[in-house]
């Protein structure tokens, strides 16, 4: 009885999910009146603008994604070697992101680095995209810290550290060819999360006025019928796929051992 209950109850949240995204792909095939075409993919994708902010935040991401491992991969690295003590406060500060709304963020940011503060990065374009990627870290950093934190669990980290400083290893060389390559999988696991929420963001980049992938999705929503349907369901498509490519990489991952004491 639990056992069909529990299929009862698989069935239903597949349908819960699966229907309106038939639904909506059903409707973007529909912009030719009596026929299915992908007119409205064609549009969407032959848009300058659609090229323009899929290739902004693409390059957005890439850059938060490298940010996002030079801070990430030797902090963790650093609270599990040396400081364990301060784990579960740097678990707390990394959860902020999840609790703060985004548009909090935004706001301060604004607040303190316009035109007329100390530090004027939102006077220009480049120290723009600076605050943006920024803020796009800070929204990622949950989800790259515990991609790499678990990573890390699977490793003996005090011995290969060890181990490497032995031969004469600095801090650089461990962590550049021994602690991240061991990582590499987790590693990749944030980046790929990292770029789905890079790609669908659209609070931050908007309120920073940044021609990113977000705001050209809720424009072409307010202006359109056809095409957003078509752009949802690409976005959809992008997302799953880093979730794909997530689960891939993962079977590669090396099971977590017990860490000495």
């Amino acid at each position: 009885m639990k056992k069909a209950w529990a299929w009862l109850a698989l069935f239903a949240g597949i349908l819960y999910f699966a229907l309106p995204l038939i639904g909506m792909t059903e409707f973007s095939l529909k912009m030719r009146r009596g026929e299915y075409s992908f007119d409205a993919y064609a549009k969407v994708l032959g848009d300058p603008r659609f090229q323009q902010t899929f290739t902004y935040s693409v390059g957005m991401a890439i850059v938060t994604i490298l940010f996002g491992v030079f801070l990430i991969v030797p902090t963790a690295y650093w609270v599990r070697l040396k400081l364990p003590r301060l784990r579960p406060f740097i678990e707390f500060v990394t959860l902020l992101p999840l609790i703060i709304p985004a548009i909090v963020i935004v706001f301060g940011y604004i607040r303190l680095y316009n035109t007329s503060s100390w530090l004027p990065l939102t006077g220009s374009a480049t120290g723009t995209n600076l605050l943006l990627m920024f803020g796009y870290a800070t929204l990622a950093m949950p989800y790259m810290y515990r991609a790499v934190d678990t990573g890390l669990r699977t490793i003996d980290v005090t011995t290969l550290t060890e181990a490497a400083q032995s031969l004469g290893a600095g801090w650089f060389t461990i962590l550049a060819r021994i602690i991240l390559p061991n990582v590499l999988v987790a590693v990749l696991s944030g980046a790929f999360l990292t770029f789905a929420i890079v790609l669908g963001e659209f609070t931050m980049a908007a309120l920073l006025n940044r021609p990113a992938f977000g705001p050209f999705m809720q424009l072409l929503g307010a202006n359109r019928a056809y095409e957003p349907a078509a752009l949802a369901v690409i976005a959809f498509g992008i997302t799953w796929g880093c979730m794909a490519l997530i689960q891939i990489v993962s079977r590669f991952a090396p099971k977590a051992q017990s860490q000495p004491h």
